[in-house]
């Protein structure tokens, strides 16, 4: 005899309040990329919402450390400094767990110069 009366019903009590966490999840994820400004740039995928995780590049170290409350607080986001970057952007962090599985670090520096915001500088001499 199971000590839950009706596990089918707590099953579904379940689902139900876990979807409803997921649709205000997606409140935080929608004001957040609002006050970054995401949602009026035209190079901003509309259908990020669709993704399991969203990955957000971000050009420093000091943009991660102010943004880094938001990493805990809101679900469905993953942090990725990239140097080469020249402003946020966002990924669906499956294509980046592809690109990057079985890189090394160098691999993975030298993906970002050219990919996931990255902007090579051009090359200039001082002589």
């Amino acid at each position: 005899m199971s000590v839950i009366k009706d596990e089918d019903k707590l099953l579904s009590t379940i689902k139900r309040i876990d979807q409803k966490i997921e649709k205000i999840n997606d409140q935080k994820i929608i004001a957040f990329f609002e006050s970054l400004g995401l949602t009026e740039r035209e190079d901003v995928p509309k259908d990020f919402l669709s993704w399991e995780t969203i990955l957000i590049v971000v050009p420093d170290r000091h943009i991660s450390h102010e943004l880094k409350y938001y990493k805990y607080s809101i679900s469905r986001l993953f942090f990725v400094t990239n140097p080469y970057a020249d402003q946020i952007h966002i990924y669906d962090f499956n294509e980046w767990k592809n690109s990057t599985r079985n890189k090394t670090q160098l691999q993975i520096r030298e993906i970002l110069k050219t990919n996931y915001g990255g902007v090579k500088k051009p090359h200039t001499d001082s002589h």
